[in-house]
């Protein structure tokens, strides 16, 4: 994606937005999503997610490419009526996510977005070259996370 207008454009950060569609009722779905300690049981590449002493939480991430990602997240939204739910993410990702979720055909519509900058130095040295890569990986990961949350919400 491109940086908005009157941004430059970094090497190192990566905007990425996808919608999922489920067969589930909105509020079903903006529950489990809120629920990010039960992530590992349905989310394959979110490997841990575990509460912090003082609120929020660290997740590690490892989807095809052999990197692993560790973060510290904070909730800055949690707004049911409006289906949001979001987060302000340090360590090796500094940045935000955010899901929406919403009615949609035959259940629910929910959207991720992500505005974030790597810091993973490992990841800054291979920008260049591996930023294709990098984008793969990613919907690699939404694209198993979308199949996974589907199954979990299958089986009730």
């Amino acid at each position: 994606m491109s940086a908005p207008p009157g941004r430059p454009r970094r090497l190192h950060r990566y905007r990425f937005r996808n919608v999922w569609l489920l067969s589930a009722p909105p509020t079903v779905v903006y529950a489990v999503l809120g629920r990010a300690e039960s992530y590992p049981g349905w989310w394959p590449q979110v490997r841990a997610v575990a509460p912090l002493e003082g609120g929020g939480g660290a997740a590690r991430f490892r989807s095809f490419l052999p990197y692993e990602l560790a973060v510290v997240v904070r909730e800055t939204v949690r707004d049911p009526g409006a289906g949001v739910l979001e987060i302000a993410m340090g360590g090796d990702l500094d940045g935000w996510a955010r899901w929406t979720v919403v009615p949609g055909e035959s259940g629910t519509r929910a959207v991720f977005e992500q505005d974030v900058e790597v810091r993973k130095p490992a990841l800054r040295r291979w920008a260049w070259l591996g930023r294709p890569l990098f984008r793969i990986n990613h919907a690699l990961m939404m694209r198993a996370g979308r199949r996974g949350l589907a199954a979990w919400l299958a089986r009730g």
